[in-house]
């Protein structure tokens, strides 16, 4: 997939770190919040894909910071309608994600395309793309 990045390496990383630092915001406030364990698995969540793709980012070139976040992406299975409080952790990293291809301006035809190859919950990404198993149980 071909992924055109205008920010550098430094940018993307300086990025990463603001994003970091509003995640751990969140968990301070989460107290205040209606439900404060929700909201710090989602604000941990949503810090530990910025530090990965931070980390990540140090050693690669921008694009392939992007390939390695759409991958990401790709293999989180799809919650998008269930509960709120079911599968915070994924809605975090699926947050923080889509934090991160509006920060570096991820053309939305691609995040679509992308998206439309998450696994349903409990199937995994086929070799191909497509979600494999039969969905019965969690795999992994």
């Amino acid at each position: 997939m071909d992924v055109k990045v205008v920010l550098s390496s430094d940018e993307i990383i300086r990025g990463l770190k603001h994003y970091r630092r509003i995640a751990k915001q969140d968990v301070l406030r989460s107290p205040e919040t209606e439900d404060p364990d929700a909201f710090v698995r989602h604000a941990e969540a949503r810090r530990s894909v910025y530090s990965s793709l931070s980390e990540f980012a140090e050693g690669h070139p921008p694009a392939d910071v992007v390939l390695e976040a759409l991958r990401l992406y790709r293999e989180l299975p799809f919650v998008t309608g269930s509960e709120d409080r079911e599968h915070t952790e994924i809605k975090g990293r699926e947050n923080a994600l889509e934090n991160f291809f509006l920060m570096i301006g991820l053309e939305p035809k691609v995040r679509r395309e992308v998206r439309s190859q998450r696994p349903a919950l409990g199937t995994r990404p086929s070799s191909n793309g497509t979600p494999s198993g039969d969905g019965s149980a969690p795999l992994g």
